[in-house]
This record gives C-alpha cells, structure tokens and sequence, in this order.
C-alpha cells in the first residue's frame, strides 16, 4: 500500500512539475507575442537631436506603450540617403537642415510606386554654430571671439571637422570659416586653417554674387594633417572629451547639453540669426560628389533651420504622423527647450496642401 501511494505521489509531483514548465512556456509566449505586438516606429535623426530625441522616444512610449520608437542617427545627408539611396523603410526623418528634404527626396521616386520620397517637410527648430573646446585644449586660456581663428591655424593645434559631404555642421562650418574673412577683414582666414589638411584642397572661388566653396569628391587628410573628420559632429564629442582634439564646431545646443567650453561666434557669422541673412547668403558650399546620381548638391548660407517629415513609404505612416504631432505639439516642444534646443516661434510648410490634416493645425504655410 505504501509503495502504490508513493508512486502516485510521484507521478502527481512530475504531472505538477510538467504544467508548471508548461504555463511558464506559455507566459513566456504571450508576453512574446506582445512585445511582438508593438510597432515598430523607425525615426531617424541628425545627430545634434541625440539627446533631446531619447526624451522624446522615453515620452512617446510612456504615452503610447504599444509603439517602440527606434531612434537612428547620423550626419544629415546620411539620414536621407537612407532612405533615397539605401532604400531603407523609415518612418520619420528629421535633418539638421531641412533643405535636404526638397533637394533629395522630392525629385527621387519610391521604385515599387513611382512615387516622390516626400512632397512636404515641416520647419521647426533652429540652432547656430559656436566653437567648442576644454578646458584642457591648448591655448585653452588665451582663445576668445577675436583671435579664435588664429589658434585654429596653428600647426600643433588639432581641430575636429564634421564631413561635409555627409553632414550639414560640416559644409556649414565651411561657410562660417569664409564668412569670418569678410567680418573680420582677414581674406586668408579659410586658407589659413584648411589648405594642405587634404589630399585635395577644399577650393574657393569668387563670383559675381558670392563665394562658392566646393568640396572634392575625395576627401582625405593628408598625412601632415591636424584635422581630426568625422561623419557628423556629434562623433566628435568624445574626440573633445578624451583630449585627441583641442577644438570642434559644435551646435549651441550641443555644446551646452555637454557642458563644453565655448567661443560665440558672432551673429554675422554664425548662421543662427535671421537678422543676417542676406549676409549668409554670399556662401555657398557645392559637393562634387558622384553618389548622388540625380541632384548636384549645393547649399546656400542661410540661418539654420531643422526640417521633419514622412516619407511616402513609411511603414506606419498614421504612427508616424502621430508622432511628428507629438513632436510639433506642446509637450515635444517643451522637451526640446528643455534640452537648449532652440525652436522656430512657428513651425513653418513647405507644400501646406499636401501635409496630413492633422499636422495642418501645428504649422503655417512659408512664405
């Protein structure tokens, strides 16, 4: 009698132990399945947004716990060659210059649809470029706003560049350099500081409206080089933090979101002050380079100015528009102040029309 009890006592215990692992199975699965549940909003970004956009994605989810925000950034041309040239499926895009909306996704189609990458882009923030440093940089207790230019120039002194040709604080450091000639009445600054740091020099010439700086389709230090480049400014940063660079041209909200020294540049150089404009506007950066087949890049100076929008083949394009109204909206707005982010008092459109309804409210049409 004894014997049989124990043996049903042990085949009660395994039958215990078999659904236990069974409904610890299943959880598992139902929590899978959802996670599994979640959208998946893919946002790439310009890397000055690193910060105030992990914020924003934190917020996001908080109010919307069935979407997971994945955050992607790089230099503002990457940002929208992924999705014109790598064809990557990517549902918000948000560049450090909002230009590179029109010139690159507007003329290029989706191939399965024929349709434009974007008809629209929404303006809404802004910045201006400062130069940044430590307080261990050399010459860290002697630059100011009237001879920053000069230590810059200086053979042991290393400076940190964002690439031009992927990023816009790299083609718009090239024209805060030119424009520092004619502010500070010293025609040889750009010279000074960039000549004989490339393979091929970066050249410069005068027309009858403006400078035009062009950038070679190669771009490689040269071996006597005291130029530290990178992909975008923001691959910089731990370049300035470790000491292997003195100096980089950061965006101010960059620069105070780390806690860098600084030098302000003046407002008639620093591309932040609409004041300024038309004195922006006698620069203009051109790349020659191949990998964009449709477009010639060029840029003209002009005040910075951040752009978002929806590409016509995002995969969750209502997740999507949920979210840049979010962004524009009276909570993503007060992360982005509160992260130094300058913003446009107005949110501007390009192509008011063609935006979705719901973002109308949250914008004025240019112009």
């Amino acid at each position: 009698m004894t014997s049989a009890w124990n043996n049903f006592l042990e085949k009660a215990r395994r039958r215990f132990l078999l659904g236990l692992v069974l409904l610890v199975f299943l959880a598992g699965g139902l929590v899978s399945c959802r996670q599994d549940e979640k959208t998946k909003l893919s946002v790439f970004i310009a890397g000055s947004l690193i910060i105030p956009a992990d914020d924003l994605e934190r917020a996001y989810e908080a109010a919307h716990p069935d979407v997971d925000v994945e955050m992607e950034a790089h230099g503002s041309i990457q940002v929208i060659r992924h999705v014109t040239e790598i064809h990557d499926e990517i549902d918000v895009v948000m560049p450090a210059d909002y230009y590179l909306i029109p010139m690159l996704m507007y003329p290029n189609t989706v191939p399965e649809t024929g349709e434009p990458y974007a008809d629209w882009y929404i303006r809404f923030a802004t910045n201006d470029l400062s130069l940044a440093y430590t307080p261990d940089s050399l010459y860290a207790d002697e630059i100011n706003s009237e001879n920053w230019y000069e230590i810059l120039a200086r053979p042991e002194v290393s400076v940190g560049l964002s690439d031009p040709r992927f990023d816009a604080s790299g083609y718009r450091t090239l024209m805060v350099l030119q424009l520092a000639e004619a502010y500070y009445a010293q025609p040889s600054i750009f010279e000074r500081v960039f000549m004989g740091q490339f393979e091929q020099n970066i050249r410069v010439r005068r027309d009858a409206e403006r400078y035009s700086i062009h950038v070679p389709e190669l771009l490689e230090p040269s071996p006597t080089t005291h130029m530290a480049m990178r992909g975008s400014s923001v691959a910089l940063i731990s370049l300035l933090e470790s000491g292997d660079i003195d100096y980089s041209f950061q965006y101010d909200s960059v620069i105070q979101q780390h806690g860098f020294e600084y030098v302000r540049l003046p407002d008639e150089i620093n591309l932040g002050d609409q004041e300024f404009a038309e004195r922006y506007d006698n620069v203009q950066v051109e790349l020659d380079f191949q990998r964009f087949s449709s477009v010639q890049p060029l840029f003209s100076g002009e005040v910075i100015s951040y752009g978002v929008t929806i590409p016509s083949n995002a995969p969750h394009p209502e997740v999507a528009e949920d979210f840049v109204r979010f962004l524009l909206g009276p909570e993503g707005r007060a992360i982005l102040q509160d992260n130094q982010h300058p913003l446009l008092e107005t949110p501007l459109s390009d192509n008011y029309e063609a935006l979705p309804a719901a973002l109308q409210s949250l914008c004025e049409p240019e112009g």
